[in-house]
């Protein structure tokens, strides 16, 4: 099939698709006029490498999936590398919401002060 039909049958973008491809973790073959050409083993790759992204994965962190995204990946226990793997993500997932939480928690005071009348509230002059 080609990247079009790829991309309708997964719901991935065709430059993902070819993102992916450059990551290593999907191939193609090159048809006579140039066009990339994917089996259908593709279509359940791709939609793994998505399960995985959707989860807060990085393509990065995917590719220490490689070895099992042709399975039924959703409905597998994680190995004891991709436990660690979503553990990593999971840390580093909670210190950008931390970090997004302050900046929120400074941004809203500082509203409040200039409502109650405070032209002085900090970062807002």
């Amino acid at each position: 099939m080609r990247i079009g039909e790829l991309a309708r049958r997964t719901g991935a973008s065709a430059r993902s698709l070819r993102h992916y491809e450059q990551a290593g973790l999907i191939a193609s073959d090159r048809a006579a006029n140039g066009y990339r050409v994917y089996g259908e083993g593709a279509v359940v790759r791709v939609a793994n490498i998505r399960h995985l992204l959707d989860a807060g994965l990085t393509l990065d962190d995917v590719a220490a999936f490689r070895s099992c995204l042709d399975g039924d990946l959703p409905s597998v226990r994680p190995s004891p590398r991709g436990l660690e793997i979503a553990r990593e993500r999971l840390a580093v997932l909670d210190a950008r919401i931390a970090a997004q939480t302050a900046a929120r928690d400074r941004l809203a005071s500082a509203l409040a002060a200039l409502r109650a009348g405070d032209a002085t509230a900090p970062g807002m002059s």
